[in-house]
């Protein structure tokens, strides 16, 4: 559907780096917790502030696609 006339919701490049890094930080602090390693899990904590940071300087929020009405959605 991406090429369809509404556009898509893949998002852009940017925007999926700043979600990779978060991901990344949620790994790493989910890793920490059940190995009792309180040090990990304050470093996924930090690379969940870094990847937050990312994604307010990529402006992430601006990368959502409007969606477009369709005919076929609203059948009674």
């Amino acid at each position: 559907m991406s090429g369809s006339a509404g556009g898509s919701h893949a998002g852009k490049a940017k925007s999926w780096v700043a979600v990779a890094i978060i991901f990344v930080g949620f790994v790493i602090g989910a890793l920490g917790l059940p190995l009792n390693n309180w040090p990990l899990f304050w470093a996924g904590v930090a690379v969940i502030a870094v990847g937050g940071a990312v994604a307010l300087y990529v402006r992430i929020m601006a990368d959502v696609v409007v969606a477009v009405h369709h005919p076929d959605l609203n059948r009674s």
